[in-house]
């Protein structure tokens, strides 16, 4: 007579090192190996290069919440750590002091790894896609390629495939109320305005007045910016 296979819940991961990246897929328990430095470089500049005005600027128009390698819960058995993973502020206004995270997040961002691209090609993203995460990045710090998807409908619809020569601007799903997603201007809002004057603020939404010309800033992601990380006005 067979027996049952235990499905493993979040309690099983606690009983790794907080360090250890463990994710339980279907009940059954991955362990990653530790994160190669380009991997880790990677990681870092998409924390500090979206993170920083998206989530630590707190002025800003909307605003996120931007974290590394928080766990998220998607059910009892679907439990993962991404390399990084965002919320909008206008679905979860607090951050909880809490792990696991159970509030599916509006976007997610893998940094491929030999070890771990099959699992963020074939079920990370069949597991985001079925709980509807609107937004998933994948980024390969060895050939410099930004990959980005937007949710429609059931199935993942490539917004954009950017290399290291590419200023990324990525639309928005049908599902966000973001109209020109991380990666373009400091404003997730409003599209860019045609008609903007000479010397004006180029992301002034055309439902609002400008900001004040000191908030004026782009983002420019060299595929992350895997070797030099570059922020400049457009």
């Amino acid at each position: 007579m067979s027996i049952a296979r235990k499905l493993a819940t979040y309690d099983d991961l606690l009983a790794y090192p907080s360090e250890v990246k463990a994710e339980i897929f279907a009940g059954e328990i991955h362990v990653q190996p530790s994160a190669l430095p380009g991997h880790s470089r990677a990681q870092r500049s998409l924390s500090h290069f979206i993170g920083g005005p998206f989530d630590d600027d707190t002025q800003g128009p909307e605003g996120w919440w931007i974290l590394i390698e928080m766990d998220v819960r998607f059910g009892a058995h679907d439990i993962v750590r991404p390399d990084l993973v965002g919320w909008r502020r206008t679905r979860l206004p607090e951050l909880p002091d809490i792990r696991p995270m159970d509030l599916v997040p509006d976007w997610i961002c893998e940094v491929l790894s030999p070890s771990t691209e099959r699992i963020d090609r074939v079920r990370k993203q069949q597991l985001y896609a079925r709980h509807g995460v609107p937004h998933y990045w994948l980024v390969n710090p060895i050939e410099r390629v930004l990959e980005a998807y937007v949710l429609d409908g059931a199935q993942w619809r490539i917004a954009g495939t950017y290399d290291d020569t590419a200023l990324a601007r990525i639309p928005r799903s049908r599902r966000s109320s973001c109209s020109s997603a991380v990666c373009s201007r400091h404003c997730p809002h409003g599209p860019l305005d045609p008609r903007r004057r000479a010397g004006a603020p180029a992301y002034a939404p055309l439902d609002g007045p400008a900001p004040p010309r000191r908030r004026e800033r782009a983002i420019v992601l060299w595929c992350t910016g895997v070797d030099r990380p570059q922020a400049r006005h457009l």
